[in-house]
């Protein structure tokens, strides 16, 4: 279960609550090995019981043991009939066991944002909510369990009761000895309890098929995007990556990209500009194959990406994305996360270009220290800066910088720039910022639109042609146009 989570592209995500996965990933796997490890066991036991007593019964007297056996063909409609009831509310309580299990979990991760707006009793009122569904769900269950458990019981002892009238009877003609009718009915009590054993396991077989369910739903999902068969592993990558006609759509209806068309030569750099919505993190999504393009093709070394498999076409791609994610484990760790084998100096030299090694050894285990969960403890620079060093310590050819600097100062985001700009000399580069100070460096600027590229070129060369661009920077500068635009675009 958990390699198939692993395993699934992004657009399983894009839908798919965390707190849901958890439950079928624990509950719900909980209630098969329940079945399969238990459960099996004792039905076959139970079955190999009533096999053995059955011929015995057989032997000693074949006219008791049909009579016995009458209420047979109710039993099993009953069992059937419960069976049948009882699978869509056992699917019914592990899908509440799911929405308490999301619940819980936004309101644990979000207790900083709870707090916050002081809606601890909202949060609270929200779980008893789903909380007292789930026992109701339940409860409705039991209700079932009520009728229908001693109903098979009761079907039991009907027979019992036949065996015990005919069978007196036949004693009183001296058909058979009151000794043989004392063993036929010690021999079909040991009935009794496979039988109810088996009306038991039934409820159980019945949990774990609605589990299964659950569980088979993610591990029958196909992931979108997928290695085609005889996928090449990408070695020697030199980082020309080319987006040719590009569109694509996340639902197959609404395209956020159309026939975009970007070339990034070895070592050059390339901004993304535009506002929220016009498609900019789609394309930095799309060159790790995060997901497939709709048209259009991406190639990287003109190869298409399809053509790689994509372990080794992501291992020559470094991303710091705008969400910084931390694991709960060292700083050192954390950097070295894409290179497990760094070496101690390998990882303090990436620190270092990240400008965040002088905050790290200021700390009482330095590179030792433990990060908490999703990085709680460090600032959101000192988190960035991290990310950066966990990116550059892969050496990868392509860099994706997706909102990079979005949460560092102006005096630290000036110290990455000088070392990113030494860094980028070798690696094929696509930034997307906000920031003018970020991509007024880079050798291309591309300015998307509603998905469309508007406008291209470097800073100096929109400064000059595009009043849109010039409006950019003047709301960032917060200053009059200035006397010599190019000019100054360019020296700065």
């Amino acid at each position: 279960m958990y390699r198939k989570l692993q395993q699934l592209s992004f657009s399983f995500y894009d839908k798919a609550q965390t707190g849901q996965l958890m439950s079928r990933a624990t509950a719900d796997i909980e209630m098969l090995r329940r079945f399969l490890s238990f459960g099996i066991l004792r039905l076959v036991s139970s079955f190999l019981t009533m096999g053995f007593v059955v011929a015995f019964l057989l032997l000693r007297s074949p006219r008791l043991t049909l009579l016995s056996m009458s209420t047979m063909p109710f039993l099993i409609a009953v069992i059937y009939i419960f069976a049948t009831k009882i699978r869509p509310r056992y699917r019914r309580i592990q899908q509440q066991m799911a929405t308490m299990t999301s619940v819980l979990q936004e309101g644990i991760s979000g207790v900083r944002v709870v707090k916050a707006f002081a809606q601890e009793e909202r949060e609270i009122e929200r779980f008893r909510r789903e909380n007292w569904e789930y026992l109701d769900q339940n409860v409705t269950t039991v209700r079932l369990w009520a009728f229908f458990f001693p109903l098979m019981a009761f079907l039991g002892g009907v027979g019992g009761a036949i065996v015990l009238w005919f069978g007196g009877n036949m004693v009183i003609t001296g058909e058979i000895s009151l000794g043989d009718l004392l063993a036929f009915q010690t021999l079909l009590a040991q009935l009794i309890m496979p039988v109810r054993m088996v009306g038991w396991l039934v409820n159980m077989a019945t949990q774990a098929g609605a589990a299964g369910q659950r569980v088979f739903e993610i591990l029958d999902t196909e992931s979108e995007v997928r290695e085609k068969p005889g996928a090449r592993n990408l070695r020697e990558c030199q980082g020309a990556v080319a987006l040719n006609s590009v569109s694509f759509s996340y639902d197959s209806e609404n395209m956020v990209l159309k026939d975009v068309n970007i070339e990034a030569p070895p070592g050059k750099s390339v901004a993304i500009l535009g506002a929220t919505g016009s498609g900019k993190s789609s394309i930095i999504n799309l060159i790790p194959r995060f997901y497939d393009v709709s048209a259009g093709s991406i190639t990287v070394d003109g190869t298409d990406i399809r053509d790689f498999t994509l372990q080794s076409l992501r291992s020559h791609i470094a991303i710091v994305s705008q969400e910084t994610f931390l694991f709960s484990t060292t700083i050192r760790d954390n950097i070295a996360y894409g290179k497990p084998d760094a070496t101690d100096e390998e990882v303090a030299a990436a620190a270092k270009a990240a400008q965040i090694h002088d905050f790290i050894v200021t700390l009482p285990e330095g590179y030792q220290s433990k990060v908490g969960e999703r990085g709680i403890g460090l600032s959101g620079g000192q988190k960035q800066r991290v990310a950066i060093a966990r990116a550059l310590l892969t050496n990868s050819r392509i860099l994706i910088l997706d909102e990079a600097m979005s949460s560092v100062d102006v005096e630290t985001e000036y110290l990455i720039q000088l070392a990113l700009a030494e860094l980028m000399k070798n690696r094929t580069t696509f930034v997307i910022a906000q920031r003018l100070s970020t991509v007024m460096g880079a050798d291309e600027i591309v300015i998307l639109q509603d998905g469309v590229i508007t406008q291209r070129g470097t800073h100096a060369e929109l400064y000059s042609a595009s009043e849109d661009y010039r409006d950019i920077v003047h709301l960032q500068l917060q200053r009059p146009e200035p006397e010599e635009p190019a000019e100054k675009g360019g020296g700065e």
